[in-house]
């Protein structure tokens, strides 16, 4: 009798689940919902499908910079110098950085997660994969640049992860002109993404609608405020991630969506359930709107799943 109920409860969860993925579905050609806890998908298209993901890269740029910064003993507020070849194939410079401005590491995270901005993520690269640069193999003919070594502990965090469809080649996201591309999948950002909202300064950092950095110019203190780029930043529990967008990967966002934990009484004792969803869409042409609709849709989800027993298929988790 106990098989015969639980079977049935998987049975419920499962016909709940595929009734909820019928309805209001998102416009873009790829999305995930993930229940972060458990890592089990509960809504899902085209999530396996390879895709440049424009500045969400800039999610595993931070990855690494915070994991050399706890591993490593690096100071998130050591000075860096913003080199020439941080503009090298950049086209938008959205705090208006100039070679040689000096601000220390952590204002160059917050420029490159909050307002997104690419000048800040290649002097990260830069700073930190100078640190790199003696770790990692050179070719015959060939010498490993800072941003290359930095690139290569990007690829190495994937591997890592087991994020088996992403390639990175650079630290923004940018289109490349040249091969190979870039790209991963909703699946495998939702790995990084998972990562990534374990570490407290990271979850910090993306939930900052706003942020006033300083940076020294030629012996004068300069300041900027830079602004969050995601719009559903603190609607609808909504408290992070990334944004990404590129004329090659549409429009992308992450969303990090919260409620509060369940608890659930069983005689003295009780079990507390965490609730986070984890939400993916690539090459949308509406990011926000097919954003809101997924989280909506894995709330949904969630709680038929939730009823049922939050039974975890393993073929349906990360």
């Amino acid at each position: 009798m106990i098989l015969v109920r639980k079977f049935l409860r998987i049975v419920i969860a499962f016909s709940a689940l595929a009734t909820v993925a019928q309805t209001a579905a998102a416009a873009a050609p790829s999305y995930l919902v993930v229940d972060s806890q458990t890592g089990y998908v509960l809504v899902e298209q085209g999530a396996r499908d390879k895709r440049q993901i424009g500045s969400l890269t800039k999610i595993a740029t931070a990855c690494v910079v915070l994991d050399w910064a706890e591993k490593k003993g690096g100071d998130l507020n050591q000075l860096a110098t913003i080199p020439p070849l941080a503009f090298v194939g950049i086209e938008k410079n959205e705090v208006g950085f100039q070679p040689g401005d000096t601000l220390t590491l952590r204002d160059l995270l917050y420029a490159a997660l909050v307002q997104s901005d690419n000048i800040a993520a290649n002097t990260l690269a830069y700073q930190v994969g100078e640190t790199l640069e003696s770790l990692v193999p050179a070719g015959p003919s060939s010498k490993i640049t800072p941003i290359g070594a930095f690139v290569g502990q990007m690829n190495a965090l994937a591997r890592q992860l087991k994020m088996d469809r992403t390639r990175f080649t650079n630290a923004t996201g940018f289109d490349q002109k040249q091969r190979p591309m870039p790209y991963s999948c909703a699946i495998d950002l939702a790995r990084l993404t998972r990562y990534a909202m374990n570490k407290a300064s990271f979850r910090f950092y993306v939930s900052q609608r706003e942020r006033e950095i300083s940076f020294n110019r030629a012996g004068k203190q300069m300041r900027s405020l830079v602004r969050t780029t995601n719009d559903l930043l603190g609607q609808n529990g909504i408290d992070g991630v990334k944004t990404g967008q590129t004329a090659r990967a549409g429009e992308c966002v992450v969303l990090s969506a919260n409620r509060e934990a369940e608890i659930i009484k069983e005689g003295e004792s009780a079990q507390i359930f965490p609730r986070h969803l984890i939400v993916v869409v690539l090459g949308s042409t509406d990011r926000f709107g097919d954003g809101e609709r997924l989280v909506r849709q894995g709330w949904q989800a969630y709680d038929q799943w939730a009823a049922a027993g939050r039974l975890v298929d393993p073929k349906r988790r990360l």
